[in-house]
């Protein structure tokens, strides 16, 4: 029976086992009804709004799909990651929207939702490297990044416009089809790796069409006062000599 199905059924079924998906949460993703298994028998078409999900969730080229191109995936380049929505304060300038750790849960599904984003606390900083982009905060949840970044702490992020603008070594708020991770990206062909600093926290393996927006961190806003453990002895050594200077004179 297989060997008598088209190409594209064919290969639409590799897709799902690929991304090793049941046939009914691969139908969710894809807006279709009950589950592919109609469509895995060649008993359904594929339609136009299936190839197009495709599209926009895994990156898939339509023209690999039905065997008119080796070329499984469009190349990330050509999708664009920036941000669907922005804010305006009332000067018209673009407001800085912070995302808290409860509201993240929220953000990937209200990417282009105005009226939530107006829900979210926002301000503007009145500074020249602010301008000229559009930047967003966000907040720290987990240890994956200590120790440059702790759970709780804020990051002030960069849009990135595409894939291509990835630079090796940067941190990234990467806003993905259903999460949001503060990560370093690396870019291998069709294959994107999402890693953490901290070593007890593995990598994840992604591909373009999952994620919709990437954030370059700046800078982070922090609670916390760290003071570099190299310098504590000799800040104690400074701290014991200049007592000692004060009881010679007293005495």
């Amino acid at each position: 029976m297989s060997k008598n199905l088209n190409t594209e059924i064919k290969r639409f079924k590799m897709l799902r086992q690929e991304f090793d998906m049941t046939q009914q949460a691969f139908a969710e993703v894809l807006g279709i009804k009950n589950s592919t298994a109609d469509i895995e028998r060649g008993k359904t078409r594929i339609s136009g709004e299936v190839v197009a999900a495709l599209l926009e969730h895994f990156g898939i080229n339509p023209l690999w799909l039905f065997g008119k191109s080796e070329q499984k995936h469009l190349r990330p380049e050509t999708k664009s990651v920036l941000p669907k929505t922005v804010t305006l304060n009332s000067s018209g300038n673009e407001n800085i929207v912070l995302v808290n750790i409860k509201a993240s849960a929220g953000y990937p599904h209200n990417l282009q939702d105005p009226e939530w984003y107006e829900t979210l606390p926002a301000f503007d900083l009145p500074l020249p490297e602010y301008r000229n982009a559009s930047y967003r905060g966000f907040q720290v949840e987990g240890n994956s990044m200590y120790p440059v970044l702790h759970s709780g702490e804020w990051v002030i992020a960069r849009a990135e416009e595409k894939l291509s603008d990835i630079k090796p070594g940067r941190i990234y708020v990467v806003v993905l089809a259903d999460t949001i991770v503060v990560k370093k990206i690396a870019v291998a062909g069709e294959k994107i790796r999402l890693i953490s600093i901290n070593p007890e926290y593995p990598a994840i393996e992604t591909h373009p069409g999952e994620i919709r927006e990437i954030w370059q961190v700046v800078s982070k806003i922090s609670g916390q006062l760290d003071l570099p453990q190299d310098n504590l002895g000799a800040w104690a050594d400074e701290i014991r000599s200049e007592l000692k200077e004060i009881r010679e004179k007293l005495s």
